[in-house]
Formats: structure tokens, C-alpha cells, sequence
């Protein structure tokens, strides 16, 4: 078998290997005949809440199952097509079983995606806060790129975005933006994105036109559902209300209708500014404080490196996730995974796929890559 053949044979069979290993293979299939015979039941209906949970468990569960089955049965069976054809000599056919290979390993690496958003909210939409590093006007223009290559990768995959909260900068940028991302495993694909990230280029800002370091963080944290309860007590909270301010037109007001909400006992600040209403401002600041603590709580229960430690810590030199170098040469690495692209344009045009792939990977195998950053 010729290497291009043999390459897409070892990457499909990495994704079929992480696979088994994220659904716990033998675990998965002795689950889903838990599942298939309480569907059976006839007492489970009774209960329409336990129903749709088990279904909808049955339903992640089965889908998982039966695409690793697939790609495995179609990857045996085009192996034994293209060493059949070889042995005949039949370039042709061979040459179509190393074609059908490559597009099998690319529907095997977006199956294995799609079966690591099986976390406890990963289906839910998602929050995306924006915040500038120290640095001023360069750090507060990255921040607003930030802003645009999420709104950018959001759009790419058919999400609604809006702008929840904003904060413009002196001259240029902003301080800080809130987005809201409305889609199909929005969370689930967005939350690999925390971490404070680093923009190295040539300042537009700069006369002498000196090489400038930006940084800015990004922190992802799910929107709540009804079936997830978040218990927060009003005694714990600081309401403050004041004038919004931004960009344009739709973001300014000229009454005192924005709302910035302070969990006392966490110290976590939430605002919105986006509604004229100081009650819808006031309903929307709640439901990401609800967002937070919640966020909050699974990063405690997984033990994962979250959000949260991305924003308790110096936006700058040591806690980056991604380094962007637009000069004196193109490259984009991610110091988690060591994935990297030579064209930043693209990434921050919202060409993130492979980056939060590959993190999502990393979550499931935990192997950690020793990668040198950038300069």
C-alpha cells in the first residue's frame, strides 16, 4: 500500500482508537442495552422528564456507536479493496481506494469530534467574554479582532451571534465584550477556547513602526437551561446599575439601564448593556451569572484547566493558549496541542476547526505536548 494510502489508514485508525477510548467501548454497549430496554418499558413514559433524558442519552449513545462501526467496517473493506486491486495490478481501482480513504478520514476525524461534545452541556449555546490585556490601544484592538474571528467561526457554522455586553476602548478596540452564541454544541466547540492569547505584529499605532506584543483573554462559560439548577442567593448579590456606553448607535443609552451584577462570595462580575430595558439588561446579567457559577462548578468537578483560571490570572507572558505572529513571519500555534497554521489571516477570519479539535482530543487522552512558543 502506498504511503498517502497507509497515512490515511493510521489517521483513521487514531480516531477510531480515541473513540473507544472516550466512550469507554465494552462500558457504551452494555449501556445501550441498559437504554434500549428501559425505552421498552412502558413505566418510563409515565414519567416524560426521565423519558426524554433517556432518550436523549439512548439517542447521543447509539449515534456515537454506530459511526465508529461504520468507518470501521468501511475502512476494512476498502483495505482489502486496494490490497485486492494491487496484487491484480489495477492501479486504477487502487488509486480509488487511496481516494475513498481520504475522504474516510475526514468524515472519521468530524465523527470523532462530534462524539467528544458529549459533556454535560456541550450542547447548550455558550458565552464568549472578551477581555483586553494590559497594554492599551494594541492590547484593545487584539481584543477586538478577538471579537471578530469568533463572530466569524460562529457565523462559518450557521450560529446566531449577539453582542451581549460592550466596552470601547480609548482610541481604537475595545476594553471588553460579552457574546452571545446561539447554535448547535456552541459550548461544546467554543469552551477549548479559554485562555489568555498573544498577537505579535507590527503596530498600526506605532510612527516608528516597531514590532508590538498583545495579549487579551478569552473565557467561554455555557448558557443555562431549565434542567440544570444553579441555586444563587439574592443576599449574595450586589446590583449596580449605570449608563450605557459603546461604539455607535445601538450601543449607547441615555438612561441608566445597563446592570452589573456581584456574586459576593465568588467575586464573579457579570453586566449587560445591550437592552434599553434595565429589566431585560437586569434578566440577561442573571442568566450568565447563573452561566458562571455553573461553569464554575464543572471546572471544580472535572479538574480541567476552565475559563476561570484563565481570568484569575495575568493576561500576559506564561499563561497563553495561542500565539498569533503576523511579523516578521505567519504563524499561528497553539501551546496546548502544538497545532499550528501558517496562515493567521484565515484563522482569524474564524478558520478555528482544527485548533479546537485537536484540544477536544487532548481533553480525552490527556497527553500534554511540550511545545516551545513562538517569538
Amino acid at each position: 500500500m502506498r504511503a498517502e494510502a497507509q497515512a490515511h489508514v493510521s489517521s483513521i485508525n487514531d480516531a477510531l482508537a480515541l473513540l473507544r477510548r472516550f466512550l469507554d467501548w465494552d462500558r457504551a454497549l452494555r449501556r445501550l442495552d441498559e437504554l434500549n430496554a428501559r425505552v421498552e418499558d412502558q413505566a418510563l413514559w409515565n414519567d416524560p422528564k426521565a423519558a426524554q433524558e433517556v432518550m436523549r442519552e439512548r439517542r447521543r449513545l447509539d449515534e456515537a456507536i454506530t459511526a465508529t462501526r461504520a468507518i470501521q467496517s468501511e475502512l476494512d473493506g476498502t483495505v482489502e479493496l486496494i490490497d485486492l486491486a494491487e496484487a491484480e495490478g489495477d492501479q486504477e481501482l487502487a488509486d480509488e481506494g487511496a481516494q475513498s480513504l481520504g475522504e474516510l478520514a475526514r468524515r472519521a476525524d468530524a465523527d470523532k469530534v462530534r462524539a467528544l461534545l458529549a459533556g454535560e452541556a456541550d450542547a447548550n449555546d455558550s458565552y464568549v467574554e472578551i477581555n483586553a490585556g494590559a497594554g492599551g490601544t494594541e492590547s484593545q484592538d487584539w481584543a477586538e479582532m478577538l471579537q471578530r474571528m469568533y463572530t466569524r467561526w460562529a457565523e462559518r457554522h450557521g450560529m446566531k451571534v449577539e453582542l451581549v455586553d460592550y466596552h470601547a476602548g480609548e482610541q481604537a478596540g475595545i476594553k471588553s465584550a460579552t457574546l452571545l452564541l446561539k447554535g448547535e454544541n456552541a459550548y461544546g466547540y467554543a469552551k477549548t477556547e479559554s485562555g489568555v492569547h498573544r498577537l505579535v505584529r507590527i503596530s498600526p499605532y506605532d510612527s516608528a513602526a516597531r514590532r508590538h506584543t498583545s495579549f487579551s483573554s478569552v473565557w467561554v462559560y455555557p448558557v443555562i437551561d431549565d434542567d440544570i439548577a444553579v441555586e444563587v442567593n439574592d443576599a449574595d448579590l450586589r446590583i449596580d446599575t449605570y449608563r450605557a456606553s459603546g461604539a455607535g448607535g445601538q450601543h449607547i443609552n441615555t438612561t441608566d439601564s445597563a446592570v452589573r451584577i456581584t456574586h459576593l462570595p465568588t467575586g464573579i462580575v457579570v453586566q449587560c448593556q445591550n437592552q434599553r430595558s434595565q429589566h431585560k439588561n437586569k434578566a440577561e446579567a442573571f442568566n450568565q451569572l447563573r452561566a458562571r457559577l455553573y461553569e464554575r462548578e464543572l471546572a471544580e468537578r472535572e479538574a480541567i484547566a476552565s475559563a476561570e483560571n484563565a481570568t484569575k490570572t495575568d493576561i500576559g507572558w506564561g499563561h497563553q493558549i495561542r500565539s498569533y505572529v503576523l511579523q516578521p513571519y505567519q504563524l499561528v500555534k497553539d501551546l496546548r496541542t502544538g497545532v499550528t497554521s501558517t496562515s493567521p489571516g484565515d484563522v482569524l477570519d474564524g478558520d478555528l476547526d482544527p485548533f479546537m479539535a485537536a484540544a477536544l482530543s487532548q481533553r480525552v487522552t490527556g497527553e500534554t505536548a511540550d511545545v516551545e512558543d513562538v517569538e
